[in-house]
């Protein structure tokens, strides 16, 4: 009954809420990154979602679009702003993405949405991260995020799919506060983001 129905009240009413508790955070970095990002605040890519259906993911645009001589972009390093440190350390990057949870595109907990060619990759154990809606935090962002393999990850994605309920959601939702607070896990160790999923070993 949780999953079918009341994770979908929950998402919608918790989505309303904090469209109107944070809208003060978001209107404050929407003004700062349009004045950093020359006019583009918002960052917009392709994701896969339950069932592996395609969606457009919208976050707070943290990273420039500066090119080499190529016209490669540069590495994320490079490339993230200091504005941009700050938006990600907090996680307010994540904020836009409300509208993909009253849409009915993501959840507020489950599987981080990944990149589409991450797809033809995984094994047939890992696919199962997407039997349910892709969340803005899950039970892998509260157990190490991108401090941890890539594999680690899809376990603890598999897992929460596998033990999906509504007192498991319910942890994972205060436990992303107090990582929030704590500012654990944001990167690699020794990069700026987090390095691409290129497959199992």
């Amino acid at each position: 009954m949780y999953k079918h129905f009341f994770k979908r009240f929950f998402d919608i009413l918790i989505g309303l809420i904090g469209v109107i508790v944070f809208f003060p955070f978001f209107l404050i970095v929407f003004i700062l990154l349009i004045y950093n990002n020359k006019g583009t605040p918002f960052f917009f890519q392709k994701r896969p979602g339950k069932n592996k259906k395609i969606f457009e993911v919208v976050k707070f645009k943290t990273m420039n679009d500066k090119k080499d001589k190529d016209g490669n972009l540069l590495p994320d390093a490079e490339r993230l702003t200091t504005i941009g440190k700050i938006v990600r350390k907090t996680s307010l990057d994540e904020l836009p993405q409300i509208y993909n949870l009253l849409k009915g595109d993501m959840s507020i907990i489950g599987p981080r949405p990944l990149l589409p060619e991450y797809l033809p990759l995984y094994n047939e154990r890992q696919k199962k991260r997407h039997l349910v809606k892709p969340g803005i935090s899950g039970w892998a962002q509260v157990n190490g995020r991108n401090a941890i393999s890539w594999q680690q990850k899809f376990e603890y994605d598999v897992w929460y799919v596998e033990n999906l309920s509504f007192f498991l959601d319910a942890k994972i939702f205060f436990m992303t506060f107090l990582k929030v607070f704590k500012s654990e896990g944001i990167n690699t160790q020794n990069q700026a983001t987090t390095v691409k999923f290129t497959g199992n070993e």
